[in-house]
């Protein structure tokens, strides 16, 4: 081949190089994948969506935890307070009993249950003391240990 041949088809090459850019350059679909405003817009408005979704749901369960240990720790305080208003309604009625001494008698309440521990003065007055207990709003056993004086 001759040099006039080479540039020839050297010259040739780069028309149809230039062709094929300028082609390209010209065409009307761009080739990228990236979304357009609107279709971004679109995305952001179903990942916001999504996530209000999820944060809704979180709330939701954070709220039923809520109130199921604000449910617990009412039950808990109903019973402390229960126990010292039962333990309070033993003494008030074991003061009023002649025969026995709300100040010699010790009540110990714990989730209705109640123990006297102390002294009596005779067996009648250590019954009368279970029957007094038992008559409480709330008493659910009676641990009677009154111990009889001794005369002597």
């Amino acid at each position: 081949m001759s040099l006039n041949s080479n540039r020839a088809v050297s010259l040739t090459t780069l028309v149809a190089l230039l062709s094929a850019v300028s082609l390209a350059a010209c065409d009307p679909k761009p080739k990228t994948t990236e979304k357009t405003a609107g279709q971004q817009v679109d995305s952001a408005i179903v990942k916001i969506e999504d996530k209000a979704a999820e944060v809704k749901a979180d709330a939701k369960d954070a709220t039923a935890d809520a109130r199921a240990q604000a449910s617990q720790g009412t039950k808990v305080a109903g019973g402390m307070i229960s126990d010292a208003a039962i333990t309070t309604a033993v003494n008030a009625k074991l003061a009023a009993d002649p025969g026995l001494s709300a100040f010699r008698i010790n009540v110990d309440t714990v989730g209705g249950r109640v123990a006297i521990i102390g002294d009596a003065p005779d067996a009648a007055a250590r019954e009368r003391a279970t029957a007094l207990v038992r008559s409480v709003d709330g008493v659910t056993n009676v641990d009677n240990r009154l111990i009889l004086q001794k005369k002597g």
